[in-house]
Protein backbone atom coordinates (compact mmCIF):
# COMPACT_ATOMS: atom_id res chain seq x y z
CA UNK A 1 0.00 0.00 0.00
CA UNK A 2 2.78 2.34 0.67
CA UNK A 3 4.87 1.85 -2.57
CA UNK A 4 1.39 2.37 -4.64
CA UNK A 5 0.77 5.81 -2.66
CA UNK A 6 4.11 7.12 -3.41
CA UNK A 7 3.78 5.72 -6.73
CA UNK A 8 0.03 7.65 -7.41
CA UNK A 9 1.56 11.13 -5.88
CA UNK A 10 4.77 10.90 -7.86
CA UNK A 11 2.13 10.46 -10.74
CA UNK A 12 -0.51 13.51 -9.35
CA UNK A 13 2.59 15.74 -9.00
CA UNK A 14 3.71 14.97 -12.46
CA UNK A 15 0.70 15.20 -14.08
CA UNK A 16 0.32 19.17 -11.84
CA UNK A 17 3.69 19.62 -13.09
CA UNK A 18 2.94 19.29 -16.30
CA UNK A 19 -0.57 20.80 -15.96
CA UNK A 20 1.52 24.23 -14.87
CA UNK A 21 3.72 24.28 -17.62
CA UNK A 22 1.49 23.19 -20.24
CA UNK A 23 -0.76 27.27 -18.48
CA UNK A 24 2.72 28.87 -18.57
CA UNK A 25 3.32 27.71 -22.24
CA UNK A 26 -0.26 28.50 -23.73
CA UNK A 27 -0.61 31.55 -22.24
CA UNK A 28 -0.39 34.59 -23.60
CA UNK A 29 2.57 36.40 -22.36
CA UNK A 30 4.64 33.10 -21.88
CA UNK A 31 3.40 32.05 -25.73
CA UNK A 32 4.81 35.67 -27.08
CA UNK A 33 8.16 35.49 -24.95
CA UNK A 34 8.85 32.13 -26.28
CA UNK A 35 7.95 33.19 -30.42
CA UNK A 36 10.47 36.42 -29.15
CA UNK A 37 12.96 34.42 -27.85
CA UNK A 38 12.93 31.72 -30.63
CA UNK A 39 13.37 34.50 -33.36
CA UNK A 40 15.83 36.27 -31.33
CA UNK A 41 17.80 32.99 -31.30
CA UNK A 42 17.00 32.34 -35.02
CA UNK A 43 18.03 35.65 -35.87
CA UNK A 44 21.28 35.70 -33.85
CA UNK A 45 22.15 32.41 -35.52
CA UNK A 46 21.85 33.43 -38.78
CA UNK A 47 24.03 36.70 -38.65
CA UNK A 48 26.41 34.36 -36.72
CA UNK A 49 26.21 31.53 -39.73
CA UNK A 50 26.85 33.62 -42.30
CA UNK A 51 29.51 35.06 -41.42
CA UNK A 52 31.23 31.48 -40.11
CA UNK A 53 30.83 30.84 -44.05
CA UNK A 54 31.72 33.67 -45.77
CA UNK A 55 34.84 32.77 -43.28
CA UNK A 56 34.68 28.97 -44.76
CA UNK A 57 34.80 30.52 -48.26
CA UNK A 58 37.66 32.56 -47.91
CA UNK A 59 39.76 29.75 -46.35
CA UNK A 60 38.25 27.64 -49.41
CA UNK A 61 39.96 29.81 -52.01
CA UNK A 62 43.24 29.66 -49.90
CA UNK A 63 42.72 26.03 -50.66
CA UNK A 64 42.24 26.40 -54.06
CA UNK A 65 45.34 28.63 -54.52
CA UNK A 66 47.68 26.23 -51.98
CA UNK A 67 50.43 24.35 -54.39
CA UNK A 68 51.25 21.71 -50.67
CA UNK A 69 49.28 19.32 -50.37
CA UNK A 70 50.25 19.08 -46.23
CA UNK A 71 48.33 22.86 -46.69
CA UNK A 72 45.43 22.12 -48.53
CA UNK A 73 44.78 19.37 -46.06
CA UNK A 74 44.89 21.65 -43.39
CA UNK A 75 42.73 24.71 -44.83
CA UNK A 76 40.27 21.74 -45.63
CA UNK A 77 40.32 20.88 -42.14
CA UNK A 78 39.80 24.04 -41.22
CA UNK A 79 36.90 24.62 -43.41
CA UNK A 80 35.19 21.43 -42.71
CA UNK A 81 35.10 22.74 -39.13
CA UNK A 82 34.02 25.89 -39.70
CA UNK A 83 30.85 24.76 -42.11
CA UNK A 84 29.98 22.14 -39.20
CA UNK A 85 30.11 24.92 -36.86
CA UNK A 86 27.48 27.01 -38.60
CA UNK A 87 24.89 24.16 -37.57
CA UNK A 88 26.44 23.87 -34.28
CA UNK A 89 26.11 27.36 -33.40
CA UNK A 90 22.45 27.63 -35.29
CA UNK A 91 21.51 24.96 -32.76
CA UNK A 92 23.00 26.52 -29.81
CA UNK A 93 20.96 29.95 -29.87
CA UNK A 94 18.16 27.98 -30.29
CA UNK A 95 18.96 26.25 -27.07
CA UNK A 96 19.83 29.62 -25.29
CA UNK A 97 16.51 31.01 -26.35
CA UNK A 98 14.38 28.21 -24.71
CA UNK A 99 16.72 28.18 -21.80
CA UNK A 100 16.10 32.05 -21.44
CA UNK A 101 12.02 31.43 -21.82
CA UNK A 102 11.94 28.27 -19.18
CA UNK A 103 14.05 30.59 -16.52
CA UNK A 104 11.87 33.41 -18.03
CA UNK A 105 8.66 31.94 -17.48
CA UNK A 106 9.64 29.46 -14.66
CA UNK A 107 6.38 28.34 -12.82
CA UNK A 108 6.82 29.90 -9.61
CA UNK A 109 6.13 27.44 -5.91
CA UNK A 110 6.51 24.00 -7.90
CA UNK A 111 7.35 21.02 -6.01
CA UNK A 112 10.77 19.99 -7.04
CA UNK A 113 9.25 16.24 -7.19
CA UNK A 114 6.91 17.66 -9.60
CA UNK A 115 9.61 19.25 -11.70
CA UNK A 116 11.16 16.12 -11.58
CA UNK A 117 8.60 13.33 -12.69
CA UNK A 118 7.71 16.22 -15.56
CA UNK A 119 10.79 16.56 -16.77
CA UNK A 120 11.06 12.85 -16.91
CA UNK A 121 8.17 12.46 -18.97
CA UNK A 122 9.16 15.69 -21.44
CA UNK A 123 12.70 13.43 -21.83
CA UNK A 124 10.48 10.23 -22.82
CA UNK A 125 8.42 12.29 -24.99
CA UNK A 126 10.98 13.83 -26.65
CA UNK A 127 12.72 11.25 -26.71
CA UNK A 128 10.51 8.93 -28.76
CA UNK A 129 10.25 12.00 -31.41
CA UNK A 130 13.10 13.19 -31.97
CA UNK A 131 14.94 9.91 -31.79
CA UNK A 132 16.05 9.74 -35.10
CA UNK A 133 17.27 13.61 -35.72
CA UNK A 134 19.74 12.72 -31.91
CA UNK A 135 20.24 9.32 -34.11
CA UNK A 136 21.78 11.41 -36.84
CA UNK A 137 23.58 14.01 -33.78
CA UNK A 138 25.62 11.22 -32.58
CA UNK A 139 26.82 9.38 -35.08
CA UNK A 140 27.51 12.92 -37.21
CA UNK A 141 29.56 13.87 -34.03
CA UNK A 142 31.24 10.94 -33.98
CA UNK A 143 32.43 11.04 -37.63
CA UNK A 144 33.33 14.57 -36.94
CA UNK A 145 35.32 13.65 -33.38
CA UNK A 146 37.17 11.06 -36.08
CA UNK A 147 37.59 13.48 -38.86
CA UNK A 148 36.08 10.86 -41.37
CA UNK A 149 36.00 12.95 -44.60
CA UNK A 150 35.92 17.13 -44.93
CA UNK A 151 34.99 19.52 -47.48
CA UNK A 152 36.59 19.10 -50.66
CA UNK A 153 36.82 15.42 -50.59
CA UNK A 154 35.64 12.80 -53.19
CA UNK A 155 34.06 10.09 -50.94
CA UNK A 156 32.02 6.92 -52.15
CA UNK A 157 29.60 6.14 -49.22
CA UNK A 158 28.83 2.80 -47.82
CA UNK A 159 26.73 0.70 -48.42
CA UNK A 160 25.53 2.77 -50.89
CA UNK A 161 28.55 2.35 -53.76
CA UNK A 162 26.66 4.55 -56.14
CA UNK A 163 26.47 7.64 -53.86
CA UNK A 164 30.16 9.27 -55.25
CA UNK A 165 30.82 13.10 -55.14
CA UNK A 166 32.93 15.51 -53.90
CA UNK A 167 31.77 16.70 -50.27
CA UNK A 168 29.82 20.19 -50.08
CA UNK A 169 28.96 20.47 -46.81
CA UNK A 170 28.63 18.54 -43.39
CA UNK A 171 26.23 19.26 -40.46
CA UNK A 172 25.21 16.94 -37.10
CA UNK A 173 22.61 15.87 -39.12
CA UNK A 174 22.92 15.12 -43.07
CA UNK A 175 25.84 15.58 -45.61
CA UNK A 176 25.76 16.66 -48.90
CA UNK A 177 27.82 15.90 -51.64
CA UNK A 178 27.96 16.56 -55.33
CA UNK A 179 27.73 13.83 -57.76
CA UNK A 180 30.00 12.87 -60.63
CA UNK A 181 26.84 13.88 -62.90
CA UNK A 182 25.87 16.87 -61.21
CA UNK A 183 23.42 15.71 -58.83
CA UNK A 184 23.25 17.32 -55.37
CA UNK A 185 23.02 14.21 -52.79
CA UNK A 186 21.83 14.64 -49.09
CA UNK A 187 22.16 11.25 -46.71
CA UNK A 188 21.37 11.16 -42.86
CA UNK A 189 24.82 10.71 -40.88
CA UNK A 190 23.25 7.53 -39.56
CA UNK A 191 22.62 6.20 -42.61
CA UNK A 192 26.64 6.68 -43.97
CA UNK A 193 28.02 3.21 -42.41
CA UNK A 194 31.60 3.85 -44.01
CA UNK A 195 33.17 6.03 -46.59
CA UNK A 196 35.99 5.12 -49.41
CA UNK A 197 38.26 8.32 -49.98
CA UNK A 198 40.08 9.07 -53.16
CA UNK A 199 43.56 9.88 -52.09
CA UNK A 200 44.50 13.06 -53.46
CA UNK A 201 41.41 13.43 -55.24
CA UNK A 202 41.63 10.54 -57.85
CA UNK A 203 42.28 6.92 -58.61
CA UNK A 204 45.54 5.99 -59.46
CA UNK A 205 45.35 3.11 -62.66
CA UNK A 206 48.25 1.14 -63.60
CA UNK A 207 48.19 -0.79 -67.41
CA UNK A 208 50.30 -4.14 -67.19
CA UNK A 209 52.00 -4.68 -70.69
CA UNK A 210 53.88 -7.42 -71.98
CA UNK A 211 55.57 -6.24 -75.21
CA UNK A 212 58.46 -7.37 -77.67
CA UNK A 213 60.10 -4.23 -78.52
CA UNK A 214 59.60 -0.90 -75.62
CA UNK A 215 60.14 2.02 -78.19
CA UNK A 216 57.08 0.44 -80.22
CA UNK A 217 55.22 -0.09 -77.57
CA UNK A 218 56.29 3.30 -75.87
CA UNK A 219 54.65 4.86 -79.23
CA UNK A 220 51.31 2.59 -78.68
CA UNK A 221 50.85 3.59 -75.47
CA UNK A 222 51.39 7.48 -76.40
CA UNK A 223 49.42 7.13 -79.41
CA UNK A 224 46.41 5.53 -76.79
CA UNK A 225 46.90 7.75 -74.35
CA UNK A 226 45.71 11.08 -76.84
CA UNK A 227 42.80 9.10 -77.70
CA UNK A 228 41.76 9.38 -74.18
CA UNK A 229 38.87 11.98 -72.91
CA UNK A 230 40.74 13.77 -70.40
CA UNK A 231 39.10 16.42 -67.91
CA UNK A 232 39.21 17.02 -64.25
CA UNK A 233 36.12 14.55 -64.10
CA UNK A 234 37.49 12.19 -66.28
CA UNK A 235 41.35 11.22 -67.72
CA UNK A 236 43.12 13.68 -64.86
CA UNK A 237 46.54 12.44 -66.51
CA UNK A 238 47.42 10.24 -69.56
CA UNK A 239 49.34 7.28 -69.68
CA UNK A 240 52.54 7.58 -68.71
CA UNK A 241 55.63 4.86 -68.72
CA UNK A 242 56.30 4.23 -65.03
CA UNK A 243 58.82 0.93 -65.73
CA UNK A 244 60.22 -1.03 -68.39
CA UNK A 245 62.02 -3.83 -67.37
CA UNK A 246 63.93 -7.12 -69.49
CA UNK A 247 62.75 -10.21 -69.18
CA UNK A 248 64.47 -13.14 -71.15
CA UNK A 249 65.40 -12.49 -74.61
CA UNK A 250 63.13 -10.11 -76.37
CA UNK A 251 60.67 -10.04 -74.37
CA UNK A 252 59.93 -6.50 -71.86
CA UNK A 253 57.90 -6.32 -68.57
CA UNK A 254 56.59 -2.32 -69.04
CA UNK A 255 54.03 -0.35 -66.29
CA UNK A 256 52.36 2.92 -67.50
CA UNK A 257 50.17 4.56 -64.85
CA UNK A 258 46.91 7.07 -65.53
CA UNK A 259 45.10 9.03 -63.10
CA UNK A 260 41.35 9.07 -63.52
CA UNK A 261 38.54 10.54 -61.47
CA UNK A 262 36.29 8.91 -59.02
CA UNK A 263 33.57 6.45 -60.80
CA UNK A 264 35.76 6.54 -64.51
CA UNK A 265 38.15 4.02 -64.07
CA UNK A 266 36.56 2.10 -66.82
CA UNK A 267 38.29 4.65 -69.18
CA UNK A 268 41.53 3.24 -68.27
CA UNK A 269 40.34 -1.05 -67.54
CA UNK A 270 37.99 -1.08 -70.22
CA UNK A 271 38.80 2.47 -72.78
CA UNK A 272 42.56 2.39 -73.01
CA UNK A 273 42.75 -1.75 -72.58
CA UNK A 274 40.67 -1.75 -76.04
CA UNK A 275 42.33 0.65 -78.00
CA UNK A 276 46.20 -0.66 -77.05
CA UNK A 277 44.90 -3.85 -78.03
CA UNK A 278 43.04 -2.20 -81.00
CA UNK A 279 45.85 -0.29 -82.40
CA UNK A 280 48.27 -2.82 -81.71
CA UNK A 281 46.01 -5.38 -84.31
CA UNK A 282 46.09 -2.75 -86.73
CA UNK A 283 49.62 -2.08 -86.63
CA UNK A 284 52.09 -3.89 -89.41
CA UNK A 285 54.35 -4.56 -86.30
CA UNK A 286 52.16 -5.95 -83.39
CA UNK A 287 54.11 -5.31 -80.50
CA UNK A 288 51.98 -6.77 -77.73
CA UNK A 289 52.51 -10.37 -76.28
CA UNK A 290 49.40 -10.75 -74.35
CA UNK A 291 46.64 -8.49 -73.95
CA UNK A 292 47.03 -5.71 -71.29
CA UNK A 293 45.72 -5.85 -67.82
CA UNK A 294 44.64 -2.90 -65.79
CA UNK A 295 44.81 -2.51 -61.73
CA UNK A 296 44.84 0.11 -58.88
CA UNK A 297 47.79 1.57 -58.03
CA UNK A 298 49.22 3.09 -55.01
CA UNK A 299 52.53 3.57 -54.06
CA UNK A 300 51.64 4.03 -49.67
CA UNK A 301 49.45 0.65 -50.78
CA UNK A 302 51.49 -1.53 -52.57
CA UNK A 303 54.33 -0.65 -49.60
CA UNK A 304 52.06 -1.81 -46.95
CA UNK A 305 50.83 -4.89 -48.93
CA UNK A 306 54.40 -5.84 -49.22
CA UNK A 307 55.12 -4.95 -45.49
CA UNK A 308 52.48 -7.52 -44.29
CA UNK A 309 53.28 -10.20 -47.11
CA UNK A 310 57.08 -10.07 -46.12
CA UNK A 311 56.48 -10.54 -42.38
CA UNK A 312 53.29 -13.06 -43.57
CA UNK A 313 56.67 -15.08 -44.87
CA UNK A 314 58.42 -15.08 -41.88
CA UNK A 315 59.20 -18.26 -39.68
CA UNK A 316 59.14 -19.00 -36.16
CA UNK A 317 62.36 -19.53 -34.74
CA UNK A 318 62.83 -22.48 -33.04
CA UNK A 319 62.74 -22.45 -29.41
CA UNK A 320 66.19 -22.57 -27.96
CA UNK A 321 67.50 -25.76 -25.88
CA UNK A 322 68.28 -25.37 -22.34
CA UNK A 323 71.89 -26.15 -21.66
CA UNK A 324 71.99 -28.79 -18.98
CA UNK A 325 75.37 -29.52 -16.51
CA UNK A 326 76.07 -33.06 -15.44
CA UNK A 327 77.24 -33.12 -11.98
CA UNK A 328 78.54 -36.21 -10.42
CA UNK A 329 77.62 -36.48 -6.82
CA UNK A 330 79.89 -38.35 -4.98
Amino acid sequence: MFGNNTVNDSINQSSGALKQISEALFSGSSFWVLVMALVLGWALGKVFALVLRRLSRSIGKQADAATDLAAVNRFRSVETWLILSTAIVRVLFLILALYFWWVFTHPQGSKPTALVGASAILIVVIGGVFSPLLRDFAFGGGMMAEHWFGVGDLITIVPFPELQGVVEKITLRSTRIRGLNGEVIWISNQNIAGVRIAQKGVWTMAVELFVLDPKQAEALIERASTLLPTGPSLVVSRLKIMSSDQHGDGVWHMTAVAETAPGRQWLIEKTALALLKDLDEKSKNPVLLSDPVARYADNDTERQFARAVTNAKKTKRPPRRLKTSRSSSR
